[in-house]
């Protein structure tokens, strides 16, 4: 393990770590945790004239940096997820069995892995602060599970965070009995796994990979939570694990902004308003993209995913053009993906159907 930093966090983090190093490995999530993004000066025309070419060029590189990745608007669906995540974690503490989780569950988009890594990002820092001298603890693991998933492919994911290698010939127990061991010495507390729609229990390899992790869950002392995609319509609670899931878990539904009513409609702007704060465009003027929040609402379908990247797609194109203002026009240039089109679709046909209307 690499040498822990003041702050307990392996300082290969930001030094030596590949810049590909997933948030599936001790490393990248290391890295994610301790990750805040810096906004750059907003500098004058006249202090950019005064620049020389290559200056002007770091200025915009770092420009551009800040606003591919702004930092996170802390969204309903993140602030319960934290609350009921820190929550289950302080009633796991001295349960020996039948410990509670939750699963985070929702249409694709609508911000369920973010949500999921902000509640152990929020975790992992909470248990630094008490614990600073403390620099071999890991309390958070991350892994995502993966497609055809079988027993020890979740296992070897499990491994593969803590920084663990086997060979060939390694078994299962041998796998098992090592995380469990290297997870409870370094007092694993949060376990978060995503994509936990790839398990289905209506087959053989499902059922096995999902009697895997509640093998783990039994082992360590260790709150879980899963995220995944309509994880109900998945399955995951149906049969006798299924119930046996439903009986220990708690779902905490992620879902679209609505924007039927007056009060949605405030939400929803605030949500824009939250986003729009974080810009630092030199000539983009305050309550611009709260005044265009029908129009992001349109096109995003009320995806936070969505909305996030028509923001960041506007302030990219804003940058290049040496404008630094988020236009109406400059959000149509940007792309979304098919289910926002889909959504945005249907609002417009609705629209022209009730403008129609005597």
């Amino acid at each position: 393990m690499a040498r822990p930093s003041k702050t307990g966090l392996p300082k290969s983090s930001t030094v030596s770590l590949p810049p590909d190093n997933p948030l599936t490995t001790k490393e990248g999530w290391s890295r994610f945790v301790r990750h805040a993004p810096e906004p750059p000066p907003i500098l004058s025309g006249a202090e950019l004239l005064a620049m020389t070419p290559r200056q002007r060029g770091a200025h915009e590189e770092s420009l551009l940096d800040y606003h591919t990745d702004l930092p996170l608007v802390n969204t309903p669906t993140i602030q319960k997820v934290i609350s009921t995540g820190r929550l289950l974690v302080q009633l796991n503490r001295h349960q020996i069995s039948a410990r509670r989780g939750a699963v985070i569950s929702g249409m694709s988009g609508t911000g369920k892995t973010t949500a999921l890594t902000q509640l152990g990002r929020a975790h992992e820092l909470a248990t630094r602060r008490r614990h600073p001298e403390d620099r071999n603890r890991l309390p958070v693991i991350y892994v995502t599970v993966p497609p055809a998933a079988t027993p020890r492919m979740v296992a070897v994911e499990f491994a593969r965070f803590l920084g663990l290698e086997f060979g060939s010939r390694a078994t299962m127990t041998d796998i098992t009995n090592s995380v469990c061991s290297v997870a409870a010495h370094t007092r694993v507390d949060l376990v978060l796994v995503d994509e936990i729609h790839n398990i289905s229990l209506t087959s053989r390899a499902g059922a096995e990979v999902s009697d895997q992790l509640k093998y783990f869950a039994e082992r360590l002392p260790a709150t879980f939570v899963y995220a995944g995609v309509e994880v109900e319509a998945q399955g995951l609670f149906t049969g006798a694990r299924g119930r046996q899931i439903a009986g220990r878990f708690t779902v905490l539904l992620a879902a679209p902004f609505a924007y039927g009513t007056t009060e949605q409609r405030t939400a929803w702007t605030a949500l824009v308003a939250a986003v729009e704060s974080t810009l630092v465009l030199r000539d983009h003027r305050k309550g611009t993209l709260t005044a265009m929040a029908a129009q992001l609402y349109q096109r995003s379908g009320g995806m936070i995913g969505s909305l996030s990247q028509l923001i960041r797609g506007a302030a990219v194109l804003a940058i290049e053009s040496g404008t630094e203002a988020i236009t109406a026009e400059l959000i149509d240039l940007v792309p979304v993906d098919y289910a926002a089109e889909r959504a945005n679709s249907t609002v417009t046909s609705r629209a022209l159907a009730e403008t129609a209307l005597p």
